[in-house]
């Protein structure tokens, strides 16, 4: 069996699938890259049995065959090469893989295609089609917020709830809640799932520059994306998921408006003074003005900040973790942000103030016990 491909075109592709293959597999063949070649198309597959990436590159060739090939060992090799054409010999009865270059041959030693996990097959039970910036829209606005806790797989994921009038995605640690909506992704099948975020992470890096349309396919058990030459299949996480709509307070009398560059600006600056564990910051807000201020009562560091705001409800101090505060800001592109609460022991709610079009978002932060310091 017998190809030749530009090395820079066969390492974009392999380096875009790469991310899925485990630094330490459940079984030895899942460090390969699975060949399959066709005619002029070579499919590569690489797989951690919970995801499965697939490309397909454009070869010369007229020969058909299957090898398992070393995936670090051929990335390596294609990271040092000058684009240049590569010519792939592979030995079909002992599995020797050889790659000749204008000056130089490279003998990789290549596995039995058959040992190779298949491809599980989605039975599509129903389908919705989105473009990549949809997408990686609603993988990025939600992604940070998921846990990293094994003991709670439901919360490792993106929640997805598709509906006729909308789609929602939701993410949860148990410290902060992000609920991102879009009108323009709808599905006349009522259904909801919950997403990896290994798959979500890889997506999200796998989504072209340029907008593409993408069709997502769904079964009980698997969900499978399609976009240019970039197929993904991930096994969906089998937990159920909070009830969210029920931790979201509805009742917030105390409403805080103030610019989000500015506030994400100076929490940056004042969480450098913050307990290197907890975190903690602390706002005081009256009528007009908002202080923020943290202490590290280890080493003696404190500091304080003020600035203008637009304050309707009760003077009120409350505590909150200035790393979440920080990541949920930088995630938004609003101008202006909307803090809502009701009391310092009860969730706050970020709401951006200018809506992009089709989008809603809406986000949740548990409040910190404060320390009694002066």
């Amino acid at each position: 069996m017998k190809f030749i491909v530009s090395s820079s075109v066969l390492l974009k592709h392999l380096s875009t699938i790469n991310g899925v293959i485990a630094s330490n597999p459940i079984v030895p063949i899942l460090e390969n890259f699975l060949f399959n070649l066709d005619g002029g198309v070579l499919t590569v597959t690489a797989s951690d049995m919970q995801t499965v990436m697939i490309t397909e590159v454009e070869v010369e060739s007229k020969d058909k065959g299957a090898i398992a090939v070393p995936a670090k060992l051929l990335l390596d090799t294609l990271r040092s090469l000058p684009e240049q054409p590569v010519q792939f010999n592979v030995d079909e009865d002992t599995f020797g893989t050889e790659l000749v270059t204008a000056n130089g041959r490279y003998k990789l030693a290549g596995e039995n295609p058959m040992d190779f996990p298949r491809v599980p097959q989605v039975n599509r039970n129903f389908a919705i089609d989105m473009d990549s910036d949809t997408l990686g829209s609603a993988i990025s606005n939600t992604i940070f917020a998921t846990s990293t806790d094994d003991l709670r797989p439901a919360m490792t994921g993106v929640f997805v709830q598709l509906g006729e009038s909308f789609t929602t995605f939701v993410a949860t640690d148990g410290h902060r809640l992000i609920r991102y909506r879009r009108e323009d992704v709808q599905s006349s099948n009522s259904t909801s799932m919950i997403l990896p975020r290994k798959a979500l992470n890889l997506l999200k890096s796998s989504l072209p520059a340029e907008v593409l349309p993408v069709k997502a396919e769904f079964s009980n058990s698997n969900a499978f994306f399609s976009f240019g030459n970039i197929k993904m299949i991930c096994r969906l996480i089998d937990e159920r998921f909070p009830d969210y709509e029920n931790v979201i307070p509805q009742n917030n009398p105390n409403k805080m408006k103030i610019e989000r560059a500015d506030l994400l600006s100076s929490l940056r600056r004042i969480s450098i003074y913050s307990n290197k564990t907890t975190h903690q910051i602390r706002l005081k807000i009256s009528a007009s003005e908002l202080v923020i201020s943290a202490e590290d009562l280890d080493y003696s560091n404190e500091a304080t900040e003020r600035m203008g705001c637009e304050y309707d409800g009760e003077e009120m101090e409350i505590g909150f973790n200035a790393k979440f505060l920080i990541e949920m800001l930088n995630n938004l592109s609003a101008k202006t942000i909307s803090l809502e609460m009701s009391q310092p022991n009860r969730a706050g709610l970020i709401i951006p103030q200018e809506k992009e079009e089709n989008e809603d978002t809406l986000m949740l932060v548990m409040p910190v016990m404060l320390n009694t310091y002066a």
